[in-house]
């Protein structure tokens, strides 16, 4: 059998299929666009094509996310929350704490025994997000993949006081213009970034073991600001953005494993075939 979650975030599009082992057999991440129906359908087919399955193979499909409910052959639409809980548990059982830094909001999420048992969002500003450190990277002339290693070479950090993006990047102008060098300005960005991720999910009680999810996490200088303030290390999966594509994909096996030890009838989608034919 086969499942298959689902994630349209703010910022990219991210599909994952599992085996009734929850081995991972296909993945595509694609940035999010304005067409979501027809972008759902189209990395469906991608996906399916890359495990060589057809759509009635998939035996249960639970999508996730902002754009969730423009999924049109999803069976179930679940919150990207619990999505988020069940991926990262299955990946570290023993996360307490997740802490997910997306293009355009920022969760901490406690955890126990892989369910989710409290969480805390920022999805109002964009301090704390990817979105943050886009507008620097842009404002720097540098790419976004870039910043975490240039971070590294900083051997003293400045520090960025205004919690708003917009009189952050009015800091770094005027550090620029001190000639400080840009190593120590990205540095002190990281640790700004790090500042106010770590100040909104202490409101929850951060408890190790932590992982970091998100794009977000893969920039090894915000990781490692996070680590500083923490002082414990952090873990980063091998893909940090599909742990909620992931989480939809388990909860769907999860859903169909546990009605077939009912003895109940799981329906297989021609339906929905000829929805993803219509849209696409």
């Amino acid at each position: 059998m086969y499942f298959a979650g689902v994630d349209i975030g703010s910022t990219f599009t991210k599909i994952v299929i599992i085996d009734s082992k929850g081995d991972i057999i296909s993945k595509v991440i694609v940035p999010t666009r304005a067409e979501q129906r027809k972008l759902a359908n189209k990395i469906m087919i991608e996906a399916l094509n890359q495990a060589n399955l057809s759509l009635n193979e998939i035996n249960y499909i639970i999508a996730t996310g902002y754009g969730r409910f423009n999924v049109p052959f999803a069976d179930r639409q679940i919150s990207e929350l619990t999505c988020h809980a069940k991926g990262v548990s299955a990946l570290f059982p023993s996360v307490r704490t997740a802490i997910d830094i997306g293009g355009q909001d920022l969760k901490g999420l406690k955890i126990k025994d892989g369910k989710l048992v409290n969480f805390i969002m920022n999805d109002k500003c964009a301090a704390g997000t990817g979105r943050f450190l886009e507008v620097m990277a842009d404002l720097l002339n540098l790419s976004l993949k870039d910043l975490g290693e240039i971070s590294l070479k900083s051997k003293r950090k400045v520090e960025i006081s205004s919690k708003c993006t917009i009189f952050a990047r009015h800091e770094v102008m005027e550090k620029i213009s001190e000639n400080v060098p840009i190593e120590d300005v990205i540095a002190g960005l990281h640790y700004a970034i790090a500042d106010r991720i770590v100040r909104l999910v202490s409101q929850i009680s951060i408890e190790p073991d932590i992982v970091v999810t998100g794009g977000v996490a893969k920039n090894i200088g915000v990781v490692k600001a996070i680590e500083d303030l923490l002082g414990y290390k952090v873990l980063v999966p091998e893909d940090p953005l599909i742990t909620g594509a992931l989480g939809a994909a388990i909860i769907g096996k999860n859903i169909v494993e546990g009605a077939l030890s009912r003895g109940e009838e799981i329906r297989v989608g021609c339906r929905r075939l000829e929805e993803v034919e219509l849209y696409w």
